[in-house]
């Protein structure tokens, strides 16, 4: 099973960025996604973006994985 975790560019330095996901940086590699944009929301797998998402969509799946934690935590 492989998981993809939606991710906000802060900060492009040629194919890598620095994302944030839910209040953590990271470097990740931009190299499958070249038209990503600081602001852009990406999908996260193994430390590539695999794919520019639309910001609610984004959004949406970032709430989703909230309400599974706090179910979690039950």
């Amino acid at each position: 099973m492989c998981l993809a975790i939606p991710a906000l560019v802060k900060n492009i330095e040629g194919k890598e960025a620095d994302v944030e996901i839910g209040g953590i940086t990271r470097r990740i590699s931009l190299w499958l996604t070249p038209e990503a944009k600081v602001g852009d929301y990406v999908l996260i797998h193994t430390g590539y973006a695999i794919e520019v998402l639309d910001q609610q969509e984004a959004e949406e799946t970032l709430k989703l994985f909230a309400e599974i934690a706090k179910a979690a935590e039950k």
